[in-house]
């Protein structure tokens, strides 16, 4: 980005109206409440003292009268730390359903997600990476920040990146973030598998999460096409990417092979929606936020 053009954050809030960024923003809203000890918020309940509480947070009038020292408990809404968990693979170099590169998509994907926490306020966290690199960005808040974050998050999508290692990115987020987190994970529509299952189970246990991930197009989509594979070469004669019978079969393919991703979201009571191209992306997203915050509250 050179200095005088636009942000990226800019350049997405001109494709959304005012509407969309208001129910955006809202279903970001109350997602967390954190209980304190203390005052200035509403009050929650009272709760008996124990080692490490602070002496000024008991109540003696309530402790007098039960005849164990209380304390007085209070809730309040607490900024949203969200976490891109990016997959790096040289899978995401590949075709999406629209022509694009997969990675295009993901890209606005996380562009989408840095801009709602940034007019909300909220902070962005980057965990990105494949079977050979692992990058991590503190989650923080404002515009540089977050042009950072994209920035290093683009330059690592590449044909000559690695093979994808999405345990490594689930895994390292689980390890480095304690305070629970709205965990947004961005891949293709293969991932999850059975092999992802017990690192989503993990990480499900102290964070919410969901899944963006981006469509293939198939290799019988245009038989004029130019077609390849990323990890194996791919070589289908042109008669055979025009015969109905190849289409059928990859199409069904491609729905069992779906079916078997969601069943395992389903199962980890993960949300997700899967992103034909960045113009459909946005209202999918946002419906995602909708289904994932009524899941968790």
């Amino acid at each position: 980005m050179t200095p005088n053009s636009p942000s990226r954050l800019a350049k997405v809030r001109a494709r959304l109206d005012l509407p969309t960024v208001r129910r955006a923003s809202g279903l970001l809203s109350g997602r967390h409440r954190s209980i304190y000890s203390g005052h200035g918020q509403d009050f929650d309940e009272m709760a008996l003292y124990q080692y490490g509480d602070a002496i000024s947070d008991i109540d003696w009038k309530a402790s007098a009268a039960s005849g164990i020292p209380v304390i007085r408990r209070f809730v309040r809404e607490s900024n949203l730390a969200m976490v891109l968990a990016l997959d790096t693979g040289r899978n995401m170099s590949a075709t999406a359903r629209d022509g694009d590169p997969k990675s295009a998509v993901a890209l606005f994907a996380a562009e989408l997600i840095c801009y709602l926490a940034r007019a909300r306020g909220d902070t962005v966290a980057l965990v990105a990476g494949d079977a050979e690199r692992l990058i991590q960005l503190p989650a923080r808040g404002g515009l540089s920040h977050m042009e950072m974050l994209l920035s290093r998050a683009e330059a690592m999508w590449t044909r000559q990146a690695p093979a994808s290692d999405l345990v490594r990115v689930l895994d390292r987020t689980l390890a480095w973030f304690t305070r629970r987190s709205l965990v947004v994970v961005i891949t293709d529509e293969a991932r999850p598998t059975d092999e992802h299952e017990a690192a989503l189970r993990r990480l499900r246990t102290r964070h919410e999460v969901m899944f963006v991930q981006v469509a293939d197009a198939l290799p019988t989509i245009d038989e004029h096409l130019a077609v390849d594979d990323v990890d194996h070469h791919l070589d289908i004669p042109q008669f055979l990417r025009a015969s109905p019978g190849l289409a059928e079969q990859a199409a069904a393919y491609v729905a069992e092979r779906r079916a078997r991703t969601q069943a395992l979201l389903r199962r980890r009571g993960i949300e997700s929606v899967t992103a034909t191209s960045i113009d459909d992306l946005i209202n999918q997203l946002i419906d995602l936020l909708g289904r994932q915050k009524r899941v968790h509250h």
